[in-house]
């Protein structure tokens, strides 16, 4: 079995596009259970943001998980396939592990280095977790994935500036303004993405936040954070958003919901009397799908950041050398990881190798025994602990090497060469792990019909395509 990975991202799509295929929280069980029903997926990880949705699968083929992943996407998103296809990008095997190492380290993301991905990973993992969807495979892998992201955040000066999708839309958002310090603040939603933005907003020094989320409990409760930290800071209804904009200055929309949150009307309401060539409202649309509604922008004195917007600005931002740095640490840790992989697969050979050791060593002693039945008890151990010394002393070098030379690449041959030798049996699971060999680069690009890919035979020498 191997990693396959179906995606789209701010890379390959725009907004419009990744709002159909965005998974709300609500949905993500039924898009994992959709996963889990197919023959060729064993294990599913959904990975949706702001700017990406991603399934990573436990597939048995190529072909046949290609097929699954694919048509469960494509029917989220009330779509064909084939209307997705252009989007669409897909990585297998070691070219879907180096992706996810990526995107932990923030290579990946619309804002180089931002941090906040991290943190979506988690919680995607636990996610999968918790709904039975996650196995060994990718227990491990999102795992590693997680330190990955770590160690590149902590060695490498990719993060240096902090920057999110938050802190870039509030950047502009304060040009606009002319500042955000003594403003007042309306967040609408009180989740990750919304205790970000009130962060950030109480750092910038504004003079009032008030927090609107469908649960006004929520809400309060971030409101309560930000109080304990100097902010003046109250939670207010999403009944009460026309009241809540007549007073704003900047609004960031963030709530995850299917269908707009904020639509005209309600901007309207709340500019009613309002002198808009004197102070502007400004509205961050980080939602996906969008929370504001598209004509909000052409309202006078409102001036709209959203997702597209910012990917437009942010497409060709790099932090350098960082970058540089970041991609050197993923590369490491991709080689480590298949490393560790090949090493686990010889592990079962190895210990079936000790195991028959084991057991001719047990008859030989039995057998010395019936032969020398006159042997006292100490005797008897002696002989028993030095024969057991000899064998293992034997064995310690070819299985120590073993292990070694496995780590590389066409290393399973060496184990292959132990199971001939000792005549091992390869079907007993204790002696060898199930394992699928493929090209550890094989991936789908955009643009490449993903029809053709489906005709790929993964069975060929190397598993190349």
């Amino acid at each position: 079995m191997s990693l396959l990975l179906v995606g789209v991202s701010h890379r390959t799509a725009e907004v419009p596009v990744l709002e159909r295929v965005a998974v709300s929280a609500d949905d993500t069980r039924k898009v994992l259970d959709d996963l889990l029903t197919g023959e060729h997926v064993t294990e599913a990880m959904l990975v949706s943001t702001c700017n990406r949705v991603e399934i990573y699968a436990v597939v048995e083929t190529f072909h046949g998980g290609l097929t699954e992943v694919s048509t469960v996407l494509a029917r989220h998103a009330h779509a064909e396939v084939s209307d997705l296809t252009d989007h669409l990008y897909v990585h297998y095997a070691g070219s879907a592990v180096e992706h996810l190492f990526s995107v932990a380290a923030g290579l990946d993301s619309m804002v180089v280095g931002e941090a906040q991905i991290l943190g979506q990973l988690r919680a995607a993992y636990n996610d999968a977790r918790e709904l039975g969807s996650a196995g060994r495979v990718l227990h491990e892998l999102a795992q590693q994935a997680l330190r990955v992201g770590k160690r590149a955040h902590a060695e490498t000066g990719i993060d240096a500036a902090g920057a999110s999708v938050v802190s870039e839309a509030l950047a502009d958002a304060e040009v606009a303004l002319g500042g955000l310090a003594g403003r007042r603040a309306l967040v609408v939603g009180a989740g990750s993405m919304g205790a970000l933005s009130a962060a950030h907003l109480r750092r910038s020094g504004v003079a009032d936040i008030v927090l609107a989320n469908r649960s006004e409990e929520n809400a309060e409760r971030l409101a309560v954070a930000l109080r304990t930290e100097g902010a003046t800071a109250r939670a207010a209804g999403l009944d009460a958003l026309a009241t809540e904009m007549a007073t704003a200055d900047v609004v960031v929309a963030c709530t995850g919901a299917i269908g707009t949150v904020i639509g005209l009307d309600d901007v309207r309401s709340a500019l009613a009397g309002r002198d808009t060539s004197a102070t502007r409202l400004v509205v961050c649309d980080l939602g996906l799908p969008r929370d504001v509604d598209a004509r909000v922008g052409d309202h006078d004195g409102v001036t709209v950041v959203d997702l597209a917007a910012l990917g437009e600005r942010l497409r060709s931002a790099s932090a350098g050398r960082a970058v540089a740095e970041a991609r050197a640490v993923v590369a490491e840790e991709v080689r480590a990881y298949f490393a560790a992989q090949r090493t686990a697969e010889v592990t079962p050979t190895v210990t079936a190798l000790r195991r028959r050791a084991a057991e001719v060593v047990d008859a030989e002693l039995l057998r010395l025994a019936g032969r020398l039945p006159e042997l006292d008890d100490h005797s008897r151990g002696e002989v028993a602990q030095t024969v057991r010394r000899v064998v293992d002393k034997l064995l310690h070098t070819p299985t120590v090497q073993v292990k070694r030379l496995a780590q590389s690449p066409g290393g399973d041959t060496y184990a292959e060469a132990l199971r001939e030798l000792f005549e091992l049996d390869p079907q007993t699971p204790a002696a060898l792990a199930a394992t699928e060999t493929v090209d550890p680069r094989a991936s789908v690009e955009p643009g490449e019909p993903v029809d053709q890919a489906l005709a790929v035979d993964t069975r060929t020498p190397g598993g190349r395509r």
